[in-house]
């Protein structure tokens, strides 16, 4: 079976040398049960998962505790290329696995060539940035003010996605920017829409869309740094913009079409 092209970062990476005659050289096969690397260690290499699975370890009593599970098209160790700094974990292989090893001058050819990877990235330093931010000493919130008693309303009936194929629904919620995409291990992220179970070709970014509904309908929006596009209706859409969507519109994430419905 044909390899996806654009959609991972393993796909940009194998791009990068796929005329080089070391591209052997950066392919680095693990067994299960072996250790890519130990907190502590220099790193000179990030690492994307091309096959198997590696699990990120810290430092533990009597055991080590697993913080992460990479599989195939994730990536891991990238802080050894931005920073130059000791690892702060350990990196082990869960299964026997296949690595593609990049140093400092290929991933600055790959942040150039494939956005997403870029965009993963700042993700998970937001991230970090948040957690961090959530351990600072705050102020006691004021305790909020008693709500006035309301007549219960009855719920509407919820608008959903449908993939007609495995008659799967997804549904939507109109408070909420509703995401699209698959889990994403490196930033721990789950989509309201994850699209993993059924997207056997993950050829949705692990961030692809955002449905969310506002004064006057529902709207869908391409997120920055996808692969393979959105569309709705066969009419790709631009990056950033959102496009209405109306009842029965076909919303392709991908290869992955899926209807609107809204209730």
């Amino acid at each position: 079976m044909k390899r996806r092209q654009n959609a991972t970062w393993e796909g940009a990476a194998m791009n990068q040398h796929q005329n080089a005659p070391e591209l052997a050289d950066v392919l680095e096969r693990v067994q299960a049960g072996h250790f890519v690397f130990r907190a502590g260690e220099a790193g000179e290499y990030m690492y994307i998962v091309q096959e198997g699975e590696v699990e990120i370890l810290a430092p533990g009593e009597p055991d080590p505790v697993r913080l992460a599970l990479f599989s195939e098209g994730d990536f891991f160790g990238e802080m050894a290329v931005l920073e130059e700094l000791p690892r702060t974990a350990s990196a082990r292989a869960v299964t026997d696995c296949a690595l593609l090893r990049i140093d400092r001058e290929t991933f600055d050819q790959l942040i150039r060539h494939n956005p997403e990877i870029a965009v993963r990235m700042l993700r998970k330093l937001c991230q970090r940035l948040r957690a961090a931010h959530t351990q600072l000493p705050e102020a006691p919130p004021e305790p909020p003010p008693t709500p006035e008693p309301r007549e219960p309303v009855a719920p509407a009936a919820a608008p959903y996605l449908l993939h007609e194929p495995t008659g799967t629904r997804y549904v939507l919620a109109p408070s909420e920017t509703n995401t699209v995409g698959r889990k994403d291990p490196v930033t721990g992220l789950t989509p309201t829409v994850d699209l993993g179970s059924i997207d056997t070709k993950k050829t949705t970014s692990r961030r692809h869309a955002a449905i969310f509904f506002r004064g006057d309908g529902w709207y869908v929006r391409e997120e920055v740094g996808v692969a393979n596009g959105t569309f709705v209706n066969g009419k790709r859409l631009t990056p950033g913009e959102p496009h209405p969507l109306v009842p029965g519109d076909l919303v392709r994430f991908g290869l992955v079409e899926l209807a609107f419905h809204p209730s």
